[in-house]
């Protein structure tokens, strides 16, 4: 077997051992985003992009989501919700951005290895994804993480989009045309 095809079955192996929400976990997820008046999502480096790619399937779905940093972003204020995403959840512009979520009275949703961390403590709702192992071998610098966020929160994309009775036609009319 190859490095590739072990990091592969390595990879997609732990992706479902991370993930592990509960239905009551789920349902008040899912009321945080139907009750927010904006959705805004932030994360650093890697975390960063999978956060971009959330608000882009959030915006697809019709919901008013920004990405905290952008120039056009609205500012964030009481009733909206903050979705921040960092593995160790420690990350300092992270970090500053769950404290200031949470003084302007946003409701904070953090995705997090770290159930101790920073941005675990200031979330109304922390989404822990357990990492019990790491091989950097096979998955460097975060990657199990990462790739867990993405598949968790497309997970959320999903529910929300049966929710709204939405559907890829649907969808594909919200998508950028110019890109």
């Amino acid at each position: 077997m190859t490095k590739f095809e072990d990091a592969i079955k390595h990879i997609t192996g732990r992706i479902e051992k991370m993930i592990n929400i509960d239905e009551k976990t789920l349902e008040k997820i899912i009321t945080l985003f139907f009750n927010a008046n904006n959705i805004f999502v932030y994360g650093a480096g890697r975390s960063g992009l999978v956060a971009k790619a959330f608000a882009i399937r959030l915006v697809h779905l019709g919901f008013p989501a920004f990405v905290i940093g952008e120039t056009i972003t609205k500012p964030v204020k009481k009733g909206d919700l903050v979705v921040l995403i960092s593995g160790s959840g420690e990350t300092i512009p992270v970090t500053m951005s769950a404290e200031i979520a949470r003084r302007l009275g946003a409701k904070l949703i953090s995705i997090t290895a770290n159930p101790d961390s920073h941005i675990a403590r200031f979330a109304d709702l922390p989404v822990i994804l357990k990492m019990d192992e790491k091989n950097a071998e096979l998955a460097p610098l975060g990657t199990l993480f990462e790739v867990s966020a993405w598949v968790f929160l497309d997970g959320i994309i999903a529910e929300l989009m049966a929710r709204k009775g939405e559907t890829e036609d649907s969808m594909r009319g919200r998508h950028a045309t110019l890109q």
